[in-house]
């Protein structure tokens, strides 16, 4: 063992992408979770945003502002920070564009287009049909069926290639 793997432990980070890239080697399979897997997030995002919120007064006009979704973003998040700072701080934009997205739906659907929940719920089974896909071409269950936390690992598992190519310390 190097004198600097003795020092340098592997963070709990790296120990999770390690076990989640087992079953991520195939290039077409990886190519589906690039896809797949930001899909699914932004589906259950909208999904779970949609559910009717109880009106809380106190909140006055930030009652908008406060959803379902809004609790598994704050455990979400508070996960990916403990894991990550810098994939945290990613995730708050990426978060931030895929509400933008959902809420950009829900205006549509209330100016006579389509039900959001209808677009929420085909992207979301299309993009697990994709993921099951890939691991079938890749011939390995998904890590998921293992250990559930590994269904919040796949998104920091794509921005952490994105730190390593930019060279960014995450």
């Amino acid at each position: 063992m190097s004198k600097t793997a003795a020092t340098n432990p592997k963070r709990p980070v790296d120990i999770l992408f390690d076990k989640y890239a087992e079953s991520h080697q195939n290039k077409t399979n990886k190519l589906i979770h690039w896809i797949c897997v930001p899909l699914i997030v932004f589906s259950l995002l909208g999904l779970i945003w949609l559910i009717p919120f109880p009106q809380l007064s106190f909140l006055g006009q930030y009652q908008t502002f406060f959803n379902w979704a809004s609790f598994l973003i704050a455990f979400a998040m508070y996960y990916y920070f403990r894991l990550s700072p810098v994939l945290f701080f990613l995730m708050v934009w990426v978060i931030f564009a895929m509400s933008f997205g959902i809420v950009q739906l829900e205006m549509w659907e209330k100016e006579g287009g389509p039900q959001a929940w209808i677009i929420f719920a085909v992207i979301f089974v299309l993009a697990w049909i994709g993921q099951f896909i890939g691991h079938k071409i890749e011939g390995k269950k998904p890590s998921f069926l293992d250990d559930v936390k590994f269904l919040l690992i796949g998104p920091i598992w794509l921005l952490h290639f994105i730190c390593k190519k930019i060279g960014l310390k995450y």
